[in-house]
């Protein structure tokens, strides 16, 4: 049975035989707005692009390494932060790929962006991940959480390309309410504590129209 995660609960990172979890996917699911017109007789559909992107931290809570689309160049911008990559220095972390729409055609119960991860090649000066969401703000998709269909992140066992083998935590973004107006994420974070990893539920919702915010407040507010 799954956990719904509710705002600071922590979890333990264990299977259902009681042995540690160390390979596991973070994913996030989401569905196109779809508009009627005409009394209903005609559809539009608006693409939605929402990120799913991680920071890693050391024991001083200084940003390490990090996943996020590749489609933002920062170095361009003169922001200070790094270009966006899909795998992490050690290769522990990695993000399955950008999708720019959600489902065209209802739920399908697959993710539309995953994280895969495993804890056995995690760097050892990371002391913690922080995964967060954001709705791209270059995009034709205007409004917040609350006005898309359906948005769930989950923690699973299994790969990506299948439907999950066991999901062990997951979180209704949509259906929040907290989230109305909001356009970012925090979901939570993956923590060492005596050698051992837990995961700490977030939940926090922020207005941000850039990713660039975001990523200044996790590492202000969530890095330790």
């Amino acid at each position: 049975m799954s956990i719904n995660l509710e705002k600071g609960r922590s979890i333990n990172l264990e299977k259902e035989s009681g042995e540690r979890l160390t390979n596991f996917c973070v994913g996030c699911n989401w569905g196109a707005v779809v508009n009627s017109t005409f009394f209903g007789l005609f559809k539009s559909t608006i693409d939605v692009d929402v990120d799913l992107s991680c920071l890693m931290f050391n024991a001083e809570g200084q940003p390490i390494d990090h996943i996020w689309s590749p489609l933002y160049r920062f170095g361009d911008n003169n922001v200070g932060l790094p270009n966006g990559k899909l795998t992490s220095l050690d290769g522990a972390l990695h993000h399955t790929g950008d999708d720019l729409e959600g489902d065209q055609n209802g739920d399908d119960g697959l993710d539309n962006e995953i994280i895969t991860v495993d804890l056995n090649r995690v760097n050892a000066q990371v002391q913690s991940i922080v995964f967060f969401l954001n709705i791209y703000n270059n995009n034709e998709y205007s409004g917040d959480f609350s006005g898309i269909p359906y948005a769930h992140i989950r923690m699973f066992e299994g790969v990506p390309e299948r439907a999950p083998r066991r999901v062990f935590a997951q979180y209704n973004v949509a259906t929040q309410q907290n989230c109305e107006g909001m356009r970012a994420l925090v979901m939570g974070k993956l923590y060492r504590v005596n050698g051992n990893w837990q995961f700490k539920a977030i939940g926090e919702a922020f207005p941000d129209r850039s990713i660039v915010h975001t990523v200044s407040r996790v590492m202000k507010d969530f890095a330790r």
